[in-house]
Parts: C-alpha cells; structure tokens; sequence
C-alpha cells in the first residue's frame, strides 16, 4: 500500500505497511480500486452529460466512492469489496448511458481509454489474498513527484467536496450541475498526462465546486433544521440511559431523536456533532441531553468511558476496543470489520443496547458552553462587529479552525487562542476547537470573544462572515484585520484550502504540518503566489499578524536546565 492523504501520514512521508489511522493494506488497496471505478464511471457521465444524457443515481453513486475512501471512514474489507463490485456494474449503466447519449445525438459512441475500460476484479478480496493484485502505487516513477502530488492534490479535494454532496442528498437536496463537475474533473484526472499548470487550473476550479457544495449543504441544513442560534450546551451528562452520536451527519442524528423519544434515553453529541445543539429542529427534543467527550482522536477514551450506545454517523472513526465493541454502531459510508453496521435507518439495535447499557447514575455540574454561531447568527451583528472595529474595540479576528489530531504540536493552536490580546475575537470551527473550546475568554462590547461557528462542514458560514465584512468596509478580503490559522487532517480540509484559494485568500498559516502530497517546488510555488505558510511559534504569528516585532528567540527552561 501506499498512502499519504492525511497529515498522520507516516514520518510526513507514507504509509506503506499499515495505514497511522489503521487501515490494513487489503483495505487501502481496495480504495484505490475504488478510486479507480469512480474515474471510470465519470469518463462515461462526462461524455453522456456533454451531450445532454444524465442519471442522478449513478451521478449520486460516485460521490459514495469518493467518500467511502477518505481518511476514517470505510475500513471494512468486505463492505469495500461490494462497493467495487457494485463500480464493476455501474461502470456498465454508464457505459450503457453513454451509449444511449451518442444514438440520440446521431453519433457513433467512441472507444474511452483508460479507468473507462479497466475492468475491476468481482472477486477482489480473493485476488488480493493470492497477491495476484500488486496495488495502484502513486506514479512518482512515471510522471515525478510535482505531477504525482498535483493529481492527488485535485483528487483529495474531490473527495473533501463529495462528503459535502453526500451529506446535502441525505436532506434531498442535491445539484445536478455539481455531479456534472465531479464527473468532469475525475475524467481529467483519468487522462495518462497532465501538466503542472492544467492541474493546479483544476485544483482552483475544485476549489470553486466546494464552494458550491459547502452552499448547497448550508441551505440543506438550514431550511430543514433552522439557522444555527446561539445556544449554551452542557458538557456534563444527566442521570440515565444514553446514546452517544459521533461524526457529522445531522440527518442521522435528526432521525435518531425521532425514534427516541419518550423512551426514555438521553442522547448526546460527540465530536463534530456539537454544533447540532444551535439548530432549531434539533434542540426542540428535550431529550438532547448535552455533548460528551472531545475531538475524533480521543474517542478510544470518550467511548471507553461511556455507559451507553455509541453510533459513528460518517468518517472519524478509529479502531474500536473490546471494551465498547459489543455497544458500538456504524452508519452510512462507515464502516469497521466486526463492527454492527444499521443500513435502514431503523435504529432499534442502538436503542436497545442503550437500554441494556447502565447509563450515567448521577448527574454532572451542569456546566456548558455556547455554540451555534452561524453566518445568519453573526451577521444579524454585522453592525455592531463593524462599529467595535472601526472603534478600535476590536483590534483583530483570528480564524482558528480545522481538524484536531493526535500529532504533537496541536498544542499550539490552545497557545495561540489563549495568548490572544484582549482586543482581538477568536472565530472557530471543526474539531480543532476542542484543543481551546472550554476557555472563558469573556466579551467585547457584548460579542463574546470565541466565536464557534459549527462542524468543519460549515466552513462556507466562515467564509460568508468574512466575505461579508470586506463588503461592509469597502475592502478586499486579504485587506480585513483577519488572520487565518488553520489546521488540517484530511480530505475535507484540503477542499476547504483549495475553496480559500480559488477565493484569492493569501497569508493562511497551515499546520501542524504542511501535506506531504506537496512536494517542496508545489510549496514553493504556493508560497510566492499566496503567501501559505506554516505556523511557526504562537508568540511570532501573532506578532505578524498584529504588526508588532517579532519576539526574540530564546532558549527553553527545559534546555537551560540540562545545560
């Protein structure tokens, strides 16, 4: 296997033996299967739709490869061999649909090349076993690690963009025109040659197809749940049985509260689900008990401790223990071997391991933080954030968002939150709040100082706040007193970073690491054209981006003590 999609990637370099997120290489080799049964797919809807000849399912079908390939999400060998069986025959329909487009346009269907006629094992699993399979090692030795890391760049933005598409079609809301783009680019991406140029061009664009799948999944949420509102939410549970919901998917988390109720069962959030608590629709069941735990890397910990049924609702999931196994479900595109799998949406199997579960005996303090800040929620202030700047009550905004992760240095983003000036307003979201969520940073003016503005899946709000207020001050985005501070673990992030680019968003710091599928010229390059940069210290980033000097380097305690 070779595999460096995430940040945890191994040494900064590849896996090659065992995923870091543990994924074995049967599994890992079955993605790149995947990989490229959706490529082929695509040649086929590409061609079909230029001549005016579309099917949503098989569009649909796509986005469910590309998902079910991400970082923490399917890790289940036998579910991964159906998905590339059920390429196998969809490659047919969209062959046969091709087809069908040339008759009704008076053409002759022409021979595609490529993924369009690779023909994917039926028996993959037992190919793999005999190691008649060798795997889709990345192409350094052909086309040089420039060309390599470019291709996968464009590609894990696709993959970012489809979890955003398949979460939007779990409310109805899809556009065909995205699946149109989806289709596009991986028929790009399934050509044998690419320029350095054709592919960051593409990679900008792929920006702006997230662009519109963050849009779309903003108006999926909003008009079936309610705009996020500003809402206190407990982190300590309450007397009784209790159901622990982990992931991003506000429609199984909906629905879960429907056939829960008055069964006496508490439900919380884990993880990315904490904003759930803002929107209307959800808070309206009494039975939303609170949050649990932290980030995704910390659920071995959050889930041992839990007395009650734990259900993964999309990626983030890890190995599980055998302290929690028999009380752990999957949902949707996740999956783990041996792990009970709900495929019909009829949760009684969580709900009766809760009820047979202990559940919490007493209750906690009651203590809580505030969560639900939407672009509805913060531009309804947009006056009053205008005047404390141009007041000189607020100095600066920090964008502090991204996903969290087990590397050592995530530590920095708690230091930089917590040693921002008092005239500065933090704005967060994903999971990389968990590292400083809990801090009491008070308010200016009314407006609290750290602003949580939802799931990673709500970075299109973000964008909104900020492309609002360069509206409202006559400026250029990269003009405001805003910084961005990102950090990143996969697929969806590097979505995010691509919309931001294409946005011409310049001076982003990027941590903990940079990807390695950038080699050090495609670095560069994004340096001198966009300013991305790493983080470096808390104390010399928030020094630049508040025009101050620079501190002085010092020595560590630590190091003057072994001195």
């Amino acid at each position: 296997m070779f595999c460096y999609q995430c940040e945890q990637t191994f040494r900064g370099a590849g896996c090659i033996h065992l995923g870091v997120c543990g994924k074995e290489p049967v599994a890992a080799l079955l993605q790149d299967l995947l990989v490229v049964g959706a490529k082929g797919i695509a040649q086929y809807l590409h061609e079909a739709g230029k001549r005016g000849v579309k099917d949503i399912n098989l569009d649909r079908f796509v986005t469910e490869l590309l998902f079910a390939t991400g970082t923490n999400v399917n890790f289940d060998a036998s579910r991964l061999a159906d998905l590339v069986r059920a390429a196998n025959k969809t490659r047919e329909d969209a062959r046969e649909l091709y087809e069908q487009a040339c008759a009704q346009a008076g053409e002759q269907p022409e021979a595609l090349a490529g993924p369009a006629v690779a023909n994917l094992p039926d028996e993959p699993l037992a190919m793999l076993t005999e190691g008649k399979l060798a795997g889709l090692m990345p192409r350094f030795s052909q086309v040089g690690a420039d060309i390599t890391g470019l291709q996968e760049c464009a590609l894990y933005g696709l993959k970012g963009a489809a979890a955003y598409v398949w979460h939007a079609s779990r409310f109805g809301h899809e556009d065909s025109s995205l699946y149109a783009s989806f289709a596009e680019f991986l028929s790009l991406l399934a050509q044998p040659a690419h320029t350095a140029e054709e592919l960051l061009d593409a990679s900008l664009r792929i920006g702006e197809l997230n662009l519109r799948a963050m849009a779309l999944l903003d108006t999926a949420h909003t008009s079936t749940l309610g705009h996020p509102e500003p809402t206190a939410v407990r982190v300590e549970p309450r007397q009784g049985k209790a159901i622990l919901v982990t992931g991003h998917d506000l429609a199984i988390l909906l629905e879960l509260l429907r056939q829960t109720e008055g069964k006496g069962i508490q439900v919380y959030t884990h993880g990315e689900m904490l904003p759930g608590h803002g929107y209307p629709a959800l808070k309206a069941f009494p039975h939303l008990a609170g949050n649990y735990g932290g980030a995704w890397m910390n659920q071995a910990i959050d889930f041992d401790l839990f007395p009650g049924a734990i259900l993964v609702t999309s990626n983030c999931i890890q190995q599980p223990m055998d302290s929690y196994r028999d009380r752990l479900f999957t949902c949707g595109p996740v999956a783990w071997p041996a792990v009970r799998h709900i495929a019909d949406s009829d949760y009684a199997p969580v709900i009766e391991a809760a009820l047979a579960a202990p559940g919490f005996t007493e209750d906690g303090s009651g203590r809580t933080i505030t969560v639900g800040f939407g672009h509805n929620a913060v531009l309804g202030h947009a006056e009053t954030i205008v005047n404390a700047v141009k007041s000189g009550a607020i100095r600066h905004f920090f964008l502090v968002g991204g996903c969290d992760g087990a590397r050592l240095g995530r530590n920095y983003y708690t230091d930089l939150v917590g040693a921002a000036p008092e005239d500065c307003v933090v704005l967060t979201l994903a999971c990389g709040k968990y590292r400083f969520n809990q801090m009491e940073l008070g308010e200016i003016g009314g407006l609290p100082r750290l602003i949580d503005i939802g799931q990673c899946n709500d970075a299109y709000s973000a964008i909104r706040i900020v492309t609002a207020l360069a509206e409202a001050f006559q400026c250029g985005v990269n003009d405001l007193p805003v910084s961005l501070i990102l950090s990143w673990y996969e697929q969806k992030a590097v979505a995010i970073l691509l919309t931001l680019l294409h946005l011409g968003v310049k001076n982003i710091r990027l941590g903990p690491s940079l990807p390695a599928f950038l080699s050090p010229s495609v670095r560069r390059l994004l340096a001198e054209s966009y300013n991305l940069q790493p983080i470096r210290t808390p104390a010399q980033d928030l020094a630049e981006a508040l025009g101050e000097p620079a501190p002085e380097p010092r020595i560590m305690q630590s190091a003057l003590t072994v001195l």
